[in-house]
């Protein structure tokens, strides 16, 4: 009797050592399935007319006008959503500016600036930067978290369709806050 205890215990031994060898061996390999994030190089887009631009508030804090240019929105491959942002500001100054945003890293990045005669420079040294909910120009952190990074996912961009349509109508996702 003692013998056939042992054998069993040995044997559920034996079976938990291989069952989490594999285990692990299948952690491994799902982790090296993982692709590596890589960016795609940005195209510029035609630069924004009055016509295609989509308002949107960004706080009462800001006495500037935030549009976006519905002809430009893309989610390219690598998962960024891109846009052309158009700020006219206050004392009279228009700003244009060709822009993603990464959803799954809460990131920015000026990829072009625009110019009053339609033409674009592209950005020196374009860098990801933390998007940081502010008071005062506070448009990323909105652009973020009510238009372009709210889709069916946490951390994943929605439809163009959907970010349009947020934009042109003012839905906003219910929030948790």
């Amino acid at each position: 009797m003692r013998t056939s205890v042992i054998a069993v215990l040995a044997a559920a031994t034996i079976g938990a050592t291989v069952a989490n060898a594999q285990r692990g061996n299948w952690d491994a390999e799902f982790d090296e399935n993982k692709k590596e994030w890589k960016e795609i190089e940005a195209k510029l887009p035609l630069y924004p007319k009055d016509a295609n631009l989509l308002p949107f508030e960004a706080g009462g804090a800001s006495p500037h006008r935030f549009f976006v240019d519905a002809l430009s929105l893309s989610i390219g491959d690598d998962g960024i959503v891109r846009y052309s942002l158009v700020v006219k500001t206050a004392g009279g100054a228009t700003n244009v500016t060709y822009e993603g945003m990464r959803c799954d890293t809460r990131q920015q990045k000026y990829y072009a600036v625009g110019h009053l005669n339609g033409t674009w420079t592209r950005a020196r040294n374009p860098q990801w930067r933390r998007i940081e909910y502010q008071e005062v120009n506070r448009h990323h952190g909105v652009l973020f978290a009510d238009f372009l990074c709210s889709g069916s996912r946490a951390g994943e961009p929605a439809s163009v369709e959907l970010i349009v349509r947020r934009l042109k109508y003012g839905q906003r996702p219910p929030r948790n806050d």
